[in-house]
């Protein structure tokens, strides 16, 4: 009986595989995200062509990026680095290749935005936090959580 126990606390000990990401990834509130998006207007315009990305202001943690990757899809990720607590330099900013955004912190790190994925070696343990994105008919989305 003995040797039942102790291998089942074994199991129990070494068998469970722990979620370090849970752990890690937990900077970003649940911000209440209702958006939505005409890109037939100015603003969201570029939009219209896949492959570029524009970054809208008071919503999400720290904005929200939109990327277009096709043109039936449209992307949704929260502007703050998921890897960094919030401050000035956790904000992302769009690369001018359009594709991949960058936190200014010392670390540099960049994302796809096409997958949300870091962009690099030894990716930290966070991915972009996304948005979901309905779209709603006449080049017009809602983005929310």
């Amino acid at each position: 009986m003995k040797k039942l126990l102790l291998l089942a606390s074994f199991i129990v000990l070494f068998g469970c595989n722990k979620n370090e990401n849970n752990i890690n990834c937990n900077f970003l509130f649940n911000a209440g995200v209702n958006l939505t998006v005409n890109l037939n207007l100015p603003q969201f315009n570029q939009l219209l062509f896949p492959g570029n990305a524009v970054r809208v202001e008071g919503q999400g943690n720290d904005g929200i990026i939109l990327y277009r990757l096709n043109s039936s899809t449209l992307f949704a990720w929260d502007g703050a680095d998921p890897n960094h607590v919030l401050s000035a330099c956790s904000a992302l900013t769009i690369e001018s290749d359009g594709v991949s955004a960058t936190c200014g912190c010392e670390d540099g790190n960049t994302y796809f935005l096409a997958t949300g994925t870091f962009s690099g070696d030894n990716p930290p343990p966070c991915t972009l936090k996304p948005y979901r994105v309905e779209d709603i008919g006449n080049n017009t989305f809602f983005v929310s959580n």
